[in-house]
């Protein structure tokens, strides 16, 4: 039989605590001050910018994007309308960087400045040990306009090469200095220009860019110039012979035409401008008594046979550049050696007493003299061209003109307004009355039976000219002209009163005697009555219309040699009544 011991009670245990590895305690110590660190950097992290952010001084750290930008407009905004000292070459000038469309851009700057901010624990945490320091600013170019601006800038700050020179005032020598030209490379200009923006330095000066051209003459060759050339030109005067004319011409003088010019090597010449210089009172005055046209013996008649005056005189001229070759190697001579005798041009008259019979000048061969009413106009226009026709010379085989003697009638040379026949009217127009002077010499010229070229008669009868046998002249459209075919030469004596002109043609007759036949007239027409109003009207009486035949007989020996028409058509002068 078992023997069975009742159980004894239990008292209930004290709790047991488990041990904890010492890692885990440090966790979780970590743990509390890192959730502290994260809580601090959010309270920290207020703002936009790390604390000790500054944008060219201006502190915005620990501000919001917008109180950045309002800040740094405040206080950046004035310096950017600052102007921009600059040069160009050695020359200064400034520039508006708002014209130049240079500007601060504060809303990029505070973007670039602002920190990341994320919600991590680590990128929140370690702004609390971040600085933001110094930032840049951000600067916007308008490319357009800042060339635009700079453009403007060159055109006042640009300069001009300048080549030294050398040049004479009142016979004194000047020098002048060379410069370097400059030109703003405008292009290039642009970024310093904004690099100097950036700098702020309101007295900073910037060099923009250029392009560079050197001077061609140096300033040693200006020396050399004037060394060489300028100042011994300039030391005296030079003395000049011009046939047997002498005279001196002064430094003063010669300086107002002397130049010196560079070449392609850039080294200076002198250079004289022998015509300014020829037309000089001091040069022009004393050549003035050298006959410059050759002037013809005087031929008069002694009953029909020429007798020739010992007056001939050649012509003696000075060319411009006959005095130019003799001016300019004395200007570096001193003293004595300082004259020159000009070269002369010597053109011998065609006439003289020892040569007027060899020509054939030995007797009169025609002569005709017409009468006209007498008229101021009429002396003074008949008076001039018969001055510039006498004493004409032609030569075996040569045409004589009487446009090309006598030259255009216009008040400059010599001629006043008067009557002339013009569309069929008389009218008034410079040099009327020269008409009278074309029928005299047409009418020497028709009895020396010489050979007519060109010749026209009035387009109506005039009573005082021979009908048939008379001639009229227009500048620019009809010429009397005539070869002289006889042999020899032929002279032209001209000479009028204030009633009539003469001319005679002397030399040698080649046909005894030359007559003048007058035919009919024929197809007769009668004239009409017109009224005119016009300014420049010239009462007219009426005449007929009609044509004729005038033949010129050459006899020899008391015979017909032959015969030559000269046929005329005159229309109806009509009557003209002035109103």
């Amino acid at each position: 039989m078992r023997l069975r011991v009742p159980s004894v009670p239990r008292k209930p245990s004290a709790p047991r605590i488990a041990s904890v590895p010492p890692l885990a305690l440090a966790g979780g110590a970590l743990a509390v001050g890192f959730g502290g660190l994260y809580l601090a950097g959010l309270l920290v992290a207020g703002g936009d910018m790390d604390a000790g952010t500054a944008v060219r001084g201006v502190d915005i750290g620990g501000l919001s994007r917008e109180e950045a930008v309002r800040k740094l407009e405040q206080r950046l905004g004035p310096a950017g309308s600052r102007d921009l000292a600059v040069t160009v070459g050695d020359r200064e000038g400034t520039v508006d960087p708002r014209r130049a469309g240079i500007t601060f851009d504060f809303e990029e700057t505070v973007d670039r400045a602002a920190r990341t901010h994320d919600a991590d624990p680590i990128s929140v945490i370690g702004g609390l040990f971040r600085s933001g320091g110094p930032v840049e600013p951000v600067v916007r170019v308008d490319e357009d306009k800042a060339r635009s601006a700079l453009g403007k800038l060159a055109t006042s700050l640009d300069q001009k090469v300048r080549d030294g020179a050398v040049t004479f005032t009142d016979g004194r020598v000047r020098q002048i200095s060379p410069r370097n030209g400059y030109a703003l490379d405008t292009k290039a200009a642009v970024d310093p220009l904004r690099a100097a923006f950036l700098r702020g330095a309101p007295r900073s000066v910037t060099a923009l860019p250029v392009r560079e051209t050197k001077p061609k003459v140096t300033a040693r060759e200006v020396r050399r110039a004037v060394r060489e050339f300028a100042q011994p030109a300039m030391s005296g005067p030079v003395r000049l012979i011009a046939a047997d004319r002498r005279f001196i011409v002064d430094p003063d003088v010669l300086g107002e035409y002397l130049t010196m010019r560079p070449d392609d090597s850039g080294r200076l010449a002198p250079k004289l401008d022998a015509k300014g210089l020829r037309a000089a009172p001091a040069v022009a005055r004393p050549l003035s008594d050298l006959p410059a046209e050759p002037e013809n013996a005087t031929l008069h008649l002694d009953g029909d046979r020429v007798v020739a005056e010992d007056d001939a005189r050649a012509g003696v001229q000075v060319t411009d550049k006959a005095l130019g070759k003799a001016v300019l190697p004395l200007l570096t001579r001193s003293g004595t050696d300082r004259t020159a005798e000009i070269a002369t041009r010597v053109t011998e008259p065609q006439v003289t007493a020892e040569n007027a019979e060899r020509l054939g000048l030995t007797e009169k061969m025609s002569s005709f003299t017409v009468n006209f009413e007498p008229a101021p106009y009429r002396t003074r226009n008949i008076g001039r061209a018969v001055e510039l026709i006498n004493g004409s010379v032609v030569m075996p085989g040569r045409t004589w003109s009487f446009n090309r003697t006598v030259g255009e009638r216009t008040e400059a040379n010599g001629f006043v307004e008067g009557v002339m026949i013009l569309n069929d009217e008389f009218t008034k127009a410079p040099g009327g009355g020269v008409s009278a002077v074309a029928t005299t010499v047409f009418n020497a010229m028709f009895f020396a039976g010489v050979k007519p070229v060109e010749y026209g008669a009035h387009s109506f009868y005039i009573e005082r000219y021979p009908e048939g046998r008379e001639a009229t002249v227009a500048w620019g459209s009809l010429d009397l002209r005539f070869t002289n075919d006889s042999g020899k030469a032929l002279y032209i004596q001209a000479e009028s009163t204030d009633t009539s002109v003469t001319v005679t043609f002397l030399g040698t007759r080649k046909y005894d005697e030359v007559e003048s036949v007058t035919g009919p007239r024929t197809n007769v027409k009668e004239p009409e009555k017109k009224v005119s109003t016009d300014e420049q009207c010239v009462p007219q009486t009426p005449l007929e219309g009609f044509d004729v035949t005038v033949e010129r007989v050459f006899l020899d020996d008391g015979r017909e040699v032959k015969r030559e028409p000269f046929r005329t058509h005159y229309t109806p002068r009509d009557e003209i009544v002035c109103e």
